[in-house]
């Protein structure tokens, strides 16, 4: 599987997303001469060399009509302004739609924070072009990069004040705090602003989950430079790489059943397949005073693990559940209809560890081979 990890040790904004997801391409300088060709009106992006704290990376400027815009600059624009301008990009519908999202979802915190309508929101908090520049530079670069799964780190948000239009407001400025609802941030020594509302949406829009590195072969690390210095590497880092497991946790819940009809016991298995278990199965045992009993079993994942627990109660006669946590380690699976000379199949296809598999479901197959009175094994031979 595929992983991106980015690190906000040092929060985050458009500008250092943009830059630490550019060194990751195998032709960073490429990329910024396109997006200098996708039709941003006035707007030339610059990629230079950057060190902080003695580290290398990559700065991102972006110059409207010759100069740096001031991320709190007054430039007011509406929603469907910004929209208009987004329609004229050529660059695919598909990353059109995604940096619509990305600043609906700003609309929404700053319509939230001034009591607004979303639609009367003046996008003055934000160098509007600029941040156009970033977030369509982040979506066509998440676009590229084709990962699996994004991972964060717990986001820096800095402390202290930040001065905008309407004067001094608490870091994470009002907006950034409604946009991070849901996702682990921190605050710290360090004053000044370090997650921009830019940020903080693009964060909230891509990555998967927030938390500690996860296991990871990387293979490619990009640094993301900020325009201030700080006591520490004003960065984000962008590791890519890959993780062999899907590294999936899963909860196994079993019981010992002594005095149960075979038929009771394959009910409860039916409505333990049906409450979301991942696998049922039941195992032959020899119990107290020399009874052969079974012992159930059920796979599940952690979300439907309480209402299993309690559906065993329900349709078994056991008096106690017992559960293990366990790592499993599973073959990515998709699902395809191939045509035949017998019409549509379903067919899984799973790969992963070096492996690529092919089995048709056996419905299909059953149902073909009784329709033209061939055999299982016949029919797979005229099969692609």
């Amino acid at each position: 599987m595929k992983l991106l990890y980015l690190d906000c040790a040092m929060g985050a904004a458009g500008d250092m997303l943009t830059a630490a997801l550019c060194e990751l391409l195998p032709d960073p300088d490429g990329f910024i001469a396109e997006m200098n060709e996708i039709g941003l009106h006035g707007v030339e992006i610059i990629r230079e060399k950057s060190e902080k704290c003695g580290i290398q990376g990559t700065h991102i400027s972006v110059l409207v009509h010759g100069a740096e815009e001031d991320e709190h600059h007054h430039h007011h624009s509406h929603l469907h302004h910004i929209h208009h301008e987004i329609s004229h990009l050529r660059i695919p519908e598909s990353t059109k739609e995604k940096v619509c999202e990305v600043y609906r979802l700003i609309a929404e915190a700053e319509s939230k924070v001034h009591g607004v309508s979303v639609e009367d929101i003046h996008f003055h908090e934000v160098g509007t072009l600029d941040a156009l520049a970033d977030i369509t530079a982040v979506c066509l670069l998440m676009e590229r990069l084709q990962v699996d799964k994004v991972v964060a780190s717990p986001v820096h948000v800095g402390s202290g004040q930040v001065r905008c239009a309407h004067g001094l407001l608490p870091v994470p400025a009002p907006a950034t705090a409604e946009l991070l609802r849901g996702i682990p941030c921190y605050g710290g020594e360090i004053k000044g602003e370090l997650c921009t509302p830019t940020g903080a949406a693009l964060l909230k829009y891509f990555v998967d989950s927030f938390g500690p590195m996860p296991t990871l072969c990387t293979e490619k690390i990009g640094y993301g430079m900020g325009k201030k210095d700080f006591p520490a590497a004003n960065c984000v880092r962008a590791l890519l790489g890959s993780t062999d497991s899907s590294g999936e946790e899963i909860f196994e819940l079993c019981c010992n059943l002594d005095d149960m009809s075979p038929e009771a016991i394959a009910f409860a298995a039916e409505e333990l397949l049906a409450g979301g278990a991942l696998d049922v199965y039941t195992i032959p045992i020899g119990m107290k005073k020399s009874r052969p009993g079974t012992m159930l079993c059920v796979l599940c994942r952690e979300a439907q693990r309480e209402r299993l627990t309690q559906l065993m109660f329900r349709n078994t006669t056991t008096l106690g559940v017992r559960e293990q946590r366990m790592q499993r380690s599973s073959l990515q699976r998709e699902c395809k209809c191939i045509s035949t000379p017998y019409g549509e199949l379903r067919r899984k296809d799973s790969f992963g560890y070096g492996v690529v598999r092919q089995k048709y479901e056996y419905e299909d197959l059953a149902k073909v081979a009784r329709e033209h009175n061939l055999s299982l094994h016949d029919l797979l031979k005229q099969l692609p």
